[in-house]
């Protein structure tokens, strides 16, 4: 039986990724070792993690004023990282979920942190009005969450503020266009859209990163880390090389143009098949709704048990929703095929008939 994972992270690689991690496992490029093993100080991992950085350089149109750093502890890690980075005075969030709240919760035992905006109100089903957004004088940044894991939901439009921007990109990374040169700092857990977890991407402006507050670890500064080539300590090498194959792979289909072609497509197939169904729900806003993220109902919690479980015997697996929101949710990432969730409709269909 075919397996579709729409598990909203760890996620499904690439079948061809996989397959060349497969076959070199044992024997990495004639190393005679694999990429688990061998020294992260060695000339064979140096040529991996350098070709990772140069092709997420060339994925995103990341200029030479960027630093790419390649870090461990998820991107719960710089909820912390970064204020401790770049918090001076004072700084500004947007709530729109968990991740956001817990970004901002986390700032706030640095500094002077304000929430300047929430969709708390209508339980995160939108994005608070980008163009009404004011930051406070001196704000050292805003950080929002570009995509909403949870509750489904993305900005669409980026906020035009004094203060520079800052974004939680962990589960829309390389999945649409966006110009890097409009944020001072973006970060992504890899596990959504890259590779196994482990691996955390940081890129942020050169400028920024050299005043960090007296009490950040040294592990956290930015400069620590920009300084040694991310290679302070040993990286996590085998998810950074499963990087490398990822991005060889959206290289070779014909980058994030062409993946956001697809992603665009196979959301459109899902929420018109929702949005034409009197079975099922989506409740977010048509406007902030995600390319990644597809939370659902039936019409009752019972039947949205019913449907996980049978589901999960179809080979659709992983789809309950959040604990905290219940119902389904379908995370189709970049690795998930059209046919993934084609079957997943399909499934629907029948799952409709069978249970109205």
């Amino acid at each position: 039986m075919k397996v579709y994972n729409f598990a909203a992270g760890p996620s499904m690689l690439a079948e061809e990724v996989k397959l060349t991690a497969q076959r070199d496992f044992l024997n990495y490029n004639g190393s005679g070792m694999s990429v688990t093993e061998m020294s992260h100080r060695s000339a064979v991992y140096e040529n991996i993690h350098n070709e990772a950085q140069s092709l997420l350089r060339e994925l995103m149109h990341i200029g030479d004023n960027y630093h790419v750093l390649f870090l461990q502890g998820g991107a719960s890690m710089q909820f912390e990282a970064v204020p401790l980075n770049l918090l001076h005075t004072k700084a500004d969030y947007v709530v729109t979920g968990n991740f956001a709240a817990k970004a901002a919760s986390e700032a706030q035992k640095y500094g002077d942190v304000a929430v300047i905006a929430s969709s708390k109100d209508k339980n995160h089903t939108y994005i608070p009005d980008v163009d009404k957004l004011v930051t406070r004088e001196g704000a050292d940044y805003l950080h929002i969450t570009g995509n909403n894991t949870i509750f489904g939901t993305r900005y669409t439009k980026l906020p035009k503020v004094a203060a520079p921007l800052v974004a939680d990109m962990s589960s829309m990374i390389l999945s649409e266009e966006i110009d890097v040169n409009q944020f001072a700092l973006i970060y992504a857990g890899a596990q959504k859209n890259i590779a196994p977890a482990g691996l955390t991407l940081v890129i942020v402006k050169k400028d920024i990163i050299n005043r960090p507050q007296s009490i950040c670890p040294t592990m956290l500064r930015y400069s620590t880390q920009a300084e040694a080539n991310s290679l302070y300590n040993t990286p996590p090498c085998f998810a950074i090389y499963m990087a490398m194959l990822t991005f060889r792979w959206l290289k070779n289909m014909g980058g994030v143009p062409a993946i956001q072609k697809i992603n665009e497509y196979k959301a459109g197939l899902l929420y018109d098949f929702i949005d034409n169904s009197s079975f099922y729900k989506n409740p977010v806003q048509k406007e902030y709704r995600s390319l990644m993220n597809v939370p659902f109902t039936t019409p009752s919690p019972e039947l949205d048990k019913k449907f996980t479980a049978e589901a999960e015997k179809s080979g659709l697996v992983a789809i309950g929703g959040h604990r905290s929101v219940g119902g389904m949710r379908a995370s189709i990432y970049n690795a998930m095929p059209v046919e993934g969730v084609k079957t997943l409709i399909d499934f629907m269909k029948k799952f409709e008939l069978a249970n109205r």
